[in-house]
């Protein structure tokens, strides 16, 4: 079989929108899926596009010139639905099958400026931005036959790599609590690598994300509790729309990771509570000693945390570490401690300690 001739280029949001206008854009082939996107989706990918983040390449095949138009025609083999969404956004009268689930705006939680706008209320600079943005395209030859064309479409929408379950997450959801958990996750991306809690891989397949999701979930549900996929499944969806208390569970979490890196330092990596086993419940103590793990989240000024207290949680955690701890802990911190009975035990044990010293 000869090597499929593809060219590589570049081409604006205004080529695409200009070529739906001259009708010499084919946006769904027979081999494409229909428009399944939500308008979450939709609304990531205009916020993406404005602040210039890279999108993933766009696949067209060269058809041969429309003798009536004079136009060469580009047909879409991948990326049908980011076309179509942004000239939905930015031209809907050019979608001559518009449906209600094309009309969408940018939500609040993507971006503030934008929100709520149509494309023609934008300023003219952001306009601008987004009618310039540039796709990295390949570009099939004409000879590449239907055949060929779906092979090609769909290998590239197949793969063995088994998604995990906060990587799911992150392709369903696009809403306010997914933002905020995102968000809080990355601003700690120098810590998780320092603490040395997550590897590369770990950050790069989002359980960093995962963890941040549970601390926040302890915070709204107001205990410790164990991990739980429905729980943070649902979490995901109940909050899309609107994530209650967000400011203050962010702040709250930013003032514990703030607190626990202030306090350790560089030895926090050293310790046993920089695993993954155990981290949460070392979160959940630091937690509970600044506001409590049953107050509301009303806004509150932070308690002390005294160096004796702080003395008090690191002997705990030497006694885990060399293994003078009581049998019942030892077993928990030596287990995945994913469920609620080991956090529990190990949250406890070293609240106990601190407590000792208030």
């Amino acid at each position: 079989m000869a090597p499929i001739s593809t060219q590589k280029t570049i081409f604006k949001v205004s080529d695409f929108i200009s070529w739906q206008r001259n009708g010499s854009l084919v946006l769904s082939p027979q081999f494409q899926r229909n428009s399944v996107w939500k308008s979450g989706t939709k609304s990531y990918l205009i916020d993406t596009i404005v602040r210039g983040f890279p999108i993933p390449i766009i696949f067209l095949r060269d058809r041969l010139t429309d003798f009536k138009t004079f136009e060469p025609k580009r047909e879409v083999v991948d990326g049908q639905q980011r076309l179509r969404t942004i000239i939905a956004y930015v031209a809907p009268s050019l979608i001559s099958d518009f449906e209600e689930r094309d009309d969408f705006t940018v939500k609040r939680s993507h971006n503030l400026e934008l929100a709520g706008k149509r494309f023609s209320e934008l300023s003219q600079e952001t306009q601008r931005k987004v009618l310039d943005y540039e796709f990295s395209v390949h570009v099939l030859s004409p000879d590449v036959d239907d055949r060929e064309v779906l092979q090609i479409f769909r290998r590239m929408n197949s793969s063995n790599y088994a998604l995990n379950p906060q990587e799911i997450r992150n392709s369903q959801w696009f809403g306010e609590f997914k933002t905020s958990m995102y968000s809080l996750a990355e601003e700690q991306l120098g810590r998780w690598r320092n603490w040395k809690t997550f590897t590369i891989d770990d950050i790069a397949r989002m359980q960093e994300v995962e963890l941040t999701t549970e601390f926040c979930l302890m915070m709204v549900d107001k205990t410790v509790q164990g991990k739980s996929k429905a729980k943070i499944d649902n979490a995901y969806k109940l909050y899309d729309e609107n994530f209650p208390e967000r400011n203050e569970i962010e702040n709250r979490f930013r003032t514990v990771m703030d607190m626990m890196n202030e306090k350790f330092g560089d030895d926090f990596s050293l310790s046993p509570f920089s695993k993954k086993t155990i981290i949460y419940s070392i979160f959940a103590v630091f937690y509970d000693l600044l506001f409590g793990i049953e107050s509301s989240l009303k806004k509150v000024k932070p308690t002390s945390i005294s160096p004796d207290q702080i003395a008090s949680i690191k002997r705990a955690g030497e006694r885990i570490q060399n293994g003078s701890a009581p049998e019942a802990v030892l077993d928990a911190a030596s287990r995945r401690t994913t469920n609620p009975k080991e956090r529990k035990k190990l949250t406890e044990y070293i609240l106990q300690a601190a407590r000792s010293e208030k």
